[in-house]
């Protein structure tokens, strides 16, 4: 009889797994979205979301601007240093606040404000205060809402602090990437982790109870001794929630990437190596592990979430929020509305115009059909729990699981799959992701995608690589 083969080793796992696939902050992804949901079609899913005049709401609301562009970044920002052109964004922002909340006069309760960008702190504290004051007017706060906003140590003021949470802020996050010199020149963002150690040890004596810190892992120049070294200075600093990143290297979306040094980019071993410093940093120091790329405080909401099999996650992150429907403000800013995908416009002057005559400024949207509920919540449930109960899901959607996921089922558990490989179990009652196969679980997710094999090309791929 012939030896069984050897399970493959980790490298062999990574060149078989390191491929382009979404994160799926949702499902379907935005690519998916398109020009025949418009504003009619949101109007329509306003009306409905009103009716649960119970039901508590989540916003975001983004603030693109920021002074200078960093390398790395991936998000949808506006770099000026002429501080007027974000004074008239802000004056439509509170006009897009007001339109919303006349299509919701039932509908008011928040469970959940985010403030993304960008650089919200951009804004003065006067600002900061008159765009709170905008949604406060309009909205009620449920006693536990999350009032979060993302903030530049590098220009946020101790005086912006005090004022955010004297309006109610409860938690924070601030970017920190990686604290080595020459990661920082090469991305073009220089902070220091005293800089930042100052502003979170202010944010902690105004009364800030919740500090989240991103970090990305896969940056150029980054080694696993510089890397360790801000591992170190982040777990002195005790934030209750930490995200590490890997990067996504997308120049073929974001042009500006391509002034990187693509050669000095860690290869998929590498990025392997530091993020494992990370685990391995954050769980010595009693972080639980959340999610796919989180970690948090034992006593954080998160952490119990997760115990429990309830974490969520939405456009604004993890979350345990109750809120079923999110809406985004500002230019392209996505909502999650009564089953549909909806994203404002990309330019300014078409979100003036807009707002203008009093349309919202809707440019594209996705509905939901039954079978992309099923398989949301398949996906879901994979990227935040690690586990799937399938005679719930059966229940919830009146489905057989194995007739229905037959094709997703023979790609994750045949001879050469990512069962075989030790990534997953699958019994007739539960789907479980294996610790060793968390690395790997957006590969796992990507068997339930039934609109990603059409978007893949080698050339010029649509998602950023799993590894």
């Amino acid at each position: 009889m012939s030896a069984a083969p050897a399970p493959p080793t980790t490298l062999e796992l990574l060149a078989r797994y390191d491929r382009p696939g979404p994160r799926y902050t949702s499902y379907p992804t935005a690519v998916e979205f398109g020009p025949d949901f418009g504003e009619a079609e949101f109007r329509a899913r306003l009306e409905a979301a009103d009716a649960l005049a119970d039901a508590p709401l989540s916003l975001y609301a983004h603030l693109p601007f920021c002074e200078e562009r960093c390398l790395f970044c991936g998000c949808n920002v506006v770099i000026t240093k002429h501080h007027g052109v974000a004074d008239r964004y802000l004056d439509h922002v509170i006009r897009e606040i007001d339109l919303l909340a006349r299509h919701l006069p039932r509908r008011r309760r928040l469970a959940q404000l985010h403030w993304g960008g960008g650089t919200p702190t951009y804004y003065g504290e006067a600002d900061l205060e008159r765009l709170f004051e905008a949604f406060r007017e309009r909205f009620t706060f449920t006693p536990e809402a999350e009032i979060a906003i993302e903030v530049d140590p590098r220009v946020t003021t101790d005086g912006q602090i005090t004022t955010l949470r004297r309006l109610g802020f409860n938690r924070l996050s601030l970017g920190v990437q990686d604290f080595d010199p020459r990661v920082q020149e090469t991305v073009h963002r220089i902070q220091s982790a005293e800089m930042t150690r100052a502003l979170v040890d202010h944010a902690r004596q105004e009364g800030f109870g919740s500090i989240n810190v991103d970090l990305i892992y896969g940056l150029p120049r980054q080694t696993a001794e510089g890397f360790g070294r801000t591992l170190e200075q982040i777990v002195a600093m005790r934030p209750e929630r930490v995200a590490v990143y890997s990067f996504a290297y997308v120049p073929w979306i974001k042009p500006h990437m391509k002034m990187l040094p693509q050669e000095e980019l860690p290869g998929p071993a590498d990025k392997l190596r530091l993020f494992g410093l990370a685990i391995d940093a954050f769980t010595a120091a009693g972080y639980r592990q959340i999610g796919m790329d989180h970690f948090a405080v034992p006593e954080d909401e998160l952490a119990r979430a997760v115990e429990n099999r309830r974490l969520h996650r939405n456009f604004m992150g993890y979350t345990v929020q109750a809120a079923t429907d999110m809406i985004g403000l500002g230019i392209t800013a996505i909502g999650d509305l009564r089953g549909a995908f909806v994203q404002n416009v990309k330019k300014l002057p078409d979100y003036y115009a807009a707002l203008a005559q009093d349309r919202f400024p809707v440019e594209r949207g996705k509905a939901l059909d039954a079978d992309d509920v099923i398989r949301r919540d398949v996906i879901l449930q994979i990227m935040c729990n690690f586990h799937l109960d399938l005679r719930a899901l059966e229940t919830r959607h009146g489905i057989v699981f194995a007739d229905y996921f037959a094709t997703a089922l023979a790609e994750l558990t045949g001879p050469d799959s990512p069962a075989a490989h030790g990534l997953l179990e699958v019994t007739p009652d539960v789907l479980r992701v294996t610790p060793r196969g968390r690395l790997f679980v957006r590969n796992i997710a990507m068997a339930f995608d039934r609109y990603l094999r059409r978007h893949h090309t080698e050339e010029r791929p649509t998602f950023s690589r799993t590894v």
